[in-house]
């Protein structure tokens, strides 16, 4: 029986002059574009009478450990731990004979432990710079994945008061974003994590007295929620300030920054709101 060289089903790839070795390529595995990363495990809270047994069980975990050392020979033996209360206790005839001579003594250990124990503290203490870093890392939330957007129409912001603290929260807040100034409808767009989404909202809808402001409208100013939602990344940078005396001029602010449909929104929400 004749043996071909190349099967009939090998024929068709040796044919379009494929090179073919024993070697097998393993593509790099990649996730698709846009999917979040699977959730973290959700840690384990303990409550505080459970996290105050831990702390009691470590450090009975860390005596024993010292005390077999000193029991072997590695580490030395403390001092007693003395005390004016129980002085007499411990250091029994010595206390005794020269019980001012034991008093001086046993203050001096005092002193000296208290001054460890402030050195200790000191040793922990965080410095200026690691406070903030601290607190911007509390603050700053990761947006890699996604950003979560809000959308909010005001019908008047020519109070500076107001508009100060709208930028300074922003700030504060690491949130991107822009304010719009408009005769018919002026709003405010920002990004940013749910934890600073939630805290500038609170700023927003409750902190803000709007309804103090009635130079303009008998009825008072208001502040309206007009959309919340997420998108793959950011549109703006940091909170900036743009008057646009037209809509048209508003409209294409925003389609320079690709998101015109957010003008749109909230525009078509106050014309509703003006006809009715």
């Amino acid at each position: 029986m004749h043996v071909p060289e190349v099967e009939w089903w090998d024929s068709l790839i040796m044919a379009e002059d494929f090179k073919v070795t024993k070697l097998i390529e393993h593509p790099e595995q990649q996730a698709p574009n846009g999917e979040a990363p699977a959730p973290e495990a959700i840690g384990l809270y303990l409550t505080k009478k459970e996290r105050k047994k831990m702390r009691r069980l470590n450090r009975k975990e860390v005596q024993k450990e010292e005390q077999e050392k000193i029991r072997l020979g590695l580490l030395p033996a403390p001092e007693p731990k003395v005390k004016l209360a129980n002085m007499m206790r411990v250091l029994d005839s010595a206390a005794v004979a020269d019980p001012t001579k034991v008093e001086k003594h046993v203050r001096e250990q005092m002193a000296k432990r208290q001054r460890k124990h402030e050195q200790d503290n000191l040793s922990r203490k965080l410095t200026d710079e690691q406070k903030r870093e601290k607190k911007i890392k509390k603050l700053q939330e990761d947006t890699s994945i996604s950003v979560r957007i809000a959308i909010y129409r005001i019908r008047s912001l020519k109070d500076a008061k107001k508009k100060f603290k709208i930028e300074m929260n922003s700030k504060q807040l690491y949130m991107t974003g822009a304010t719009v100034l408009n005769r018919d409808c002026s709003m405010v767009v920002v990004e940013g994590g749910p934890k600073s989404q939630r805290k500038f909202k609170r700023l927003m809808m409750n902190r803000i007295n709007w309804k103090e402001d009635t130079l303009e409208y008998d009825d008072g100013n208001f502040c309206e929620l007009v959309w919340e939602g997420e998108s793959a990344e950011a549109s703006f940078g940091p909170m900036i300030f743009k008057l646009c005396a037209t809509d048209a001029l508003a409209r294409e602010f925003f389609r320079d920054h690709k998101c015109e449909h957010y003008w749109d929104l909230a525009h078509s929400k106050a014309t509703i709101t003006n006809a009715d």
